[in-house]
């Protein structure tokens, strides 16, 4: 442990931990094994990180909400396994409404990444730089959000999708495409992605199929959906799909514009 820092005795920290200079460890606070904690590091009341996280200077982990409904209730802010923080990252823990933000294991945030209150961001995901996560987002496992995205409030990214940089995204974003342009629009399947986690051709032209329909071909949901379930066989992916749209809360981005 380096000099110069401020460490509760009342936080639980781990075994083979490095925390430097200048870094704040408050009294609610739990820290797994084999940690780094770089110096000017502030970690709240709240925050429970798992093991072998590395934490870069100046980040700030589990401040409260920046929501002025949030009335000091008890909530926490959790943190997986094996999860990088980069510089200057600002992550909440929840309010009353889930009471906890959860960023689960394997999930890269590089530098500036913000994210609020009570948001969900699946293990695997990598949001670069600057990416900005309103509350009670959910993001969905090996994602990967481009710099400078915004995600508006409530907004759901299914699994294995990639957004562009620079993108608002106001509306939910299914699993396995790519998104970008403004508004946000369909650009395709994930399909390099996917390769890389094992998808072989005959799944992701599938998934090619159930999107052509519902971003090319058709304009209205239902009647993609009505389509989709009268064309393409039914499969894992085909499930994934038609269950997230029936969840879509805030709507879908639109679809594929030449």
């Amino acid at each position: 442990m380096s000099k110069f820092v401020d460490v509760s005795h009342k936080a639980t920290i781990g075994s083979n931990i490095q925390i430097g200079s200048f870094t704040t460890i408050e009294d609610d606070v739990v820290i797994g094994d084999n940690c780094e904690i770089g110096p000017n590091v502030v970690i709240m009341n709240g925050t429970r990180i798992g093991d072998n996280c590395k934490i870069f200077p100046g980040a700030v982990i589990g401040a409260i909400p920046q929501d002025l409904k949030f009335k000091n209730e008890k909530s926490l802010l959790k943190i997986g396994n094996n999860v990088i923080v980069r510089e200057y990252c600002t992550l909440n823990r929840g309010t009353e409404a889930n009471h906890q933000t959860v960023i689960e294991d394997n999930v890269l945030l590089m530098a500036y990444v913000h994210i609020a209150h009570d948001c969900h961001v699946r293990h695997h995901a990598i949001l670069a730089n600057n990416a900005t996560l309103a509350g009670h987002i959910e993001v969905g496992k090996y994602c990967v959000l481009g710099g400078m995205t915004a995600v508006h409030q409530f907004v759901k990214i299914g699994n294995h999708a990639m957004i562009g940089g620079g993108s608002l995204v106001r509306k939910d974003v299914p699993p396995y495409v790519k998104a970008a342009r403004e508004p946000l629009s369909y650009v395709g399947v994930n399909s390099v992605g996917l390769r890389r986690r094992g998808f072989n051709n005959e799944s992701i032209n599938h998934i090619q199929d159930i999107y052509r329909i519902l971003f090319v071909k058709e304009r209205n949901v239902r009647k993609a959906v009505n389509t989709i379930e009268a064309t393409i066989p039914a499969s894992e992916y085909r499930a994934k799909v038609l269950n997230f749209l029936g969840e879509a809360d805030r709507g879908l981005m639109k679809g594929f514009r030449p």
